[in-house]
């Protein structure tokens, strides 16, 4: 959907305040920019989002130069629009105040207790706007121990615990790869949104919601953290190896590498004679899932070898036919030029003004609504670029 089309999304008339940086907020605003709310982004005046400098890659212009515009940035800040003001001084303060009075929904991602000292808690802004839903993202939440302790993502993967199943068994803990903490903790905090703007139209009452990096690190620890809490056992990094399902991991093949993901007892017999071994699956100590698991390593030493000999298009062909889940491992290259992301849009295209070539390249929406489907209105905004716009749109009974 381009925002030359005219159609909106579910959200559209939603006023959102978005007084977030970085990646964890900036991901949850631009997610319900996505549905079609009017996402107002505040933005210290002359430095804006702290991932304005994240690169390289920046955005290059008409010369091939550098401009001040991180590829970081733009990938969480479409659909919204650039207020720049201080909210240090009197006259910035007062001004979030009156577009606070006037949204829906306010998202901050500062320090707890950060925003106290502006009068621009939730305490001082309920005061002004009853029905506002005002959500804070922290690294800990607003109570416990580490309350007052700063949050990145990377802290919040090691101290939830996925850095400690993630990575080879024998090496170091890994990260994943992006800032999943962050944009997990911006999922949580837009369903959670939503769930309470629900509420407010049902009541006419608003409310404050507390969502931590930390805490929605744990909650998706999911059948991991489960099996922890139900044998008591501190589950081991496995590589790419699944604890539950076996063979279920990466393979090396002839000419590469490959994901087979054997997902139950039918589809074991299925594989093995795909690679030409059947009486693995007739072998006791393989029958059944529970024995794989028990004998995995026994499994394995018999399936490398076999499979290291078969190149990957032989196998890929072979896995298909047998109707057994198995897959490449693209290299980002290859995902944005595969006709599956371009048959679902997930590479799309938008202006930009300090782009030499005129636009900018983004990831689209994942999500496909039947009846409101997701525009793509606004290109991540300069800073302050819509400051007049904003305060005439938003204040105009004001100016």
């Amino acid at each position: 959907m381009t925002n030359s089309e005219t159609k909106t999304g579910p959200l559209n008339g939603i006023r959102v305040l978005d007084l977030t940086r970085i990646l964890a907020g900036p991901s949850c605003t631009q997610l319900l920019g996505d549905y079609g709310a009017d996402i107002v982004k505040v933005e210290r005046p002359g430095l804006g989002d702290d991932t304005r400098a994240w690169g390289p890659p920046y955005v290059k212009d008409v010369d091939g130069y550098d401009t001040s515009e991180s590829a970081y940035y733009l990938a969480a800040n479409r659909n919204k629009r650039s207020i720049a003001l201080d909210m240090a001084t009197s006259e910035g303060a007062e001004t979030i105040r009156q577009l606070a009075a006037k949204c829906d929904i306010l998202v901050e991602n500062f320090k707890t207790g950060g925003l106290n000292r502006y009068g621009l808690d939730y305490e001082s802004l309920k005061e002004i706007n009853p029905a506002i839903v005002y959500c804070s993202i922290t690294g800990f939440g607003q109570t416990g121990p580490n309350a007052k302790l700063a949050g990145y993502d990377l802290m919040a993967q090691g101290y939830g615990g996925i850095m400690s199943l993630t990575g080879e068994p024998d090496g170091q803990p890994m990260k994943v790869g992006v800032g999943v903490a962050d944009i997990m903790c911006g999922m949580y905090a837009s369903t959670a949104i939503l769930a309470a703007l629900r509420h407010r139209d049902q009541t006419g009452e608003g409310q404050y919601i507390d969502v931590a990096l930390v805490d929605t690190q744990v909650a998706w620890l999911v059948n991991e953290g489960v099996n922890y809490l139900t044998s008591g056992k501190v589950p081991i990094r496995r590589g790419n190896q699944h604890p539950n399902i076996v063979p279920y991991q990466i393979f090396e093949v002839s000419d590469g590498y490959l994901i087979i993901a054997v997902g139950n007892d039918n589809q074991f017999v299925k594989f093995c004679a795909a690679i030409g071994h059947p009486e693995l699956s007739k072998d006791p100590r393989y029958t059944v899932n529970i024995d794989r698991i028990t004998n995995r390593e026994n499994l394995l030493e018999t399936l490398i070898p076999i499979i290291k000999r078969i190149d990957k298009d032989t196998l890929l062909s072979a896995m298909n036919a047998a109707g057994v889940t198995c897959g490449p491992i693209n290299t980002l290259d290859e995902v944005f030029a595969s006709d599956q992301v371009s048959a679902r849009e997930m590479k799309i295209t938008m202006p930009h003004p300090q782009s030499g070539s005129g636009t900018v390249d983004l990831i689209g929406n994942p999500v496909k609504f039947s009846k409101t489907p997701v525009t793509y209105r606004n290109a991540p905004p300069l800073c302050g670029a819509d400051t007049y716009e904003i305060l005439n749109d938003w204040l105009k009974d004001k100016q």
